[in-house]
């Protein structure tokens, strides 16, 4: 099944005409092309512990982290601006953006220039900015800075990022039903899961890149997104039983080919990678002794997973790898 894709590009779309159609409004001189500003001011505590304040739902918006700007198109609301455009639409293709979105620059070093001359509302951004991008950016634009994560509770997390960025927007009914959604999709998945053979097993979830013929794993704890779900799904997750640590914001490790040998053997291996790139897996490894020797490589229990689902985005992404797991185990 291919639930999320099809069904959240409609519901986009369905979303922005009727954001459009009652988003005017008429004024005491009976133009009725002005802006709806009947919901009044927006008062926001973002992840800084700042109040900001905006005159009015915000609808002109740049992101400059992938996570938001999926928010934000889930929701029906097309950001004005992206960070790099090309790489998004790489890496998450959970969701559609708008061919005229501008491009502002890397995700860690936006250009202040470009997102001054955009006559924006807001600009959502995560703590990963560098220097004092986020003072230089305050001097035109608000800021509202969303977490980039918290690997104590990463699938909680992941929705009062959303709900921050429905308020900002004016679109918590949307929200609501992004949540409805995922939960229905999520039980449906973990029934399908339940099913299988796959059931409890170790999935050691991973994605991995080739540093100058070192070959670099980085595992997805539980406290990751996907380790989250995993978790949900009710699968066991074997990396932080053979001694690997996660970072506290997003979950995720870090070891090498050797460091695999520790896995149980009935372990699950999956992993996401890109045509974009090369996979290590399948170059680098090949012929690599330990890797080839290892017992879930040996039975067959590798899986890459369908590319440009967007390992840290939003409702949208999660649901694409829920239908990617049901395919797996299906």
């Amino acid at each position: 099944m291919k639930r999320s894709r099809s069904l959240l590009v409609a519901a986009t779309a369905t979303l922005a005409l009727s954001l459009a159609a009652c988003g005017t409004t008429e004024d005491s001189d009976g133009d009725d092309s002005s802006t709806d500003t009947s919901a009044g001011p927006v008062t926001v505590t973002d992840a800084r512990g700042e109040e900001v304040t905006l005159d009015a739902p915000a609808k002109r918006i740049a992101t400059t982290e992938w996570n938001t700007t999926e928010y934000l198109i889930s929701l029906g609301v097309q950001p004005v601006g992206v960070s790099d455009v090309k790489g998004f639409e790489t890496w998450d293709q959970s969701v559609e953006l708008d061919s005229d979105a501008t491009d502002i620059g890397t995700r860690g070093e936006p250009s202040i220039d470009t997102l001054a001359s955009l006559d924006l509302d807001v600009v959502l951004v995560t703590d990963q900015l560098v220097g004092d991008a986020i003072a230089q950016i305050e001097k035109t634009t608000p800021v509202i800075v969303v977490p980039g994560g918290d690997a104590k509770d990463p699938i909680g997390q992941m929705w009062k990022n959303v709900d921050l960025v429905a308020q900002v927007t004016g679109t918590e009914d949307e929200a609501a039903e992004l949540k409805t959604d995922f939960d229905e999709a999520l039980a449906e998945t973990k029934k399908a899961v339940e099913a299988s053979d796959a059931a409890g097993k170790p999935v050691a979830f991973n994605d991995a890149y080739d540093a100058g013929g070192s070959v670099s794993v980085r595992p997805y704890l539980e406290g990751s997104q996907i380790g989250g779900i995993l978790k949900e799904l009710g699968f066991a997750n074997p990396w932080s039983a053979i001694g690997i640590e996660g970072d506290p914001a997003y979950g995720l490790g870090q070891t090498d080919v050797e460091g695999l040998t520790k896995l149980p053997d009935d372990t699950l291996y999956w992993y996401i990678g890109n045509d974009a790139e090369a996979d290590p897996y399948t170059d680098a490894l090949k012929d690599n002794k330990v890797w080839t020797s290892l017992p879930f490589v040996e039975a067959g229990n590798v899986t890459r997973l369908p590319d440009s689902i967007w390992m840290f985005g939003g409702p949208a992404s999660m649901e694409a790898f829920l239908d990617a797991v049901e395919d797996t185990v299906a």
